[in-house]
């Protein structure tokens, strides 16, 4: 689960970046491109949105992944109150210990 988590923020942060990178080169050079080469920058800034949106898209799996545990981490504190109340106290007291370090 973490690993697939992780190549997808990766993936994230890639298409972000080049994202960005298009945007930034459509900006800063469109004063001085000639029309045929400001209608291929078009394309490629298209292409790398399309592309990016295609992939934002491909992770609804991972959110509802995240649906569902969290989905099943309500039916067990339902089913069982005092132990989830037992957990989030653990928790409280590993995170207040953490935080009290720094």
């Amino acid at each position: 689960m973490f690993k697939k988590t992780e190549r997808i923020e990766r993936d994230i942060d890639q298409d972000v970046t080049l994202l960005a990178d298009t945007l930034d080169e459509v900006l800063r050079d469109s004063s001085s491109k000639t029309k045929e080469e400001l209608s291929d920058l078009h394309s490629k800034a298209k292409g790398v949105l399309r592309d990016a949106r295609a992939r934002f898209n491909g992770t609804s799996s991972l959110t509802q992944h995240a649906r569902d545990v969290a989905g099943s981490a309500d039916n067990y504190v339902r089913d069982k109150p005092w132990q989830g109340v037992g957990i989030g106290a653990a928790v409280g007291i590993v995170l207040g210990v953490l935080l009290a370090r720094r």
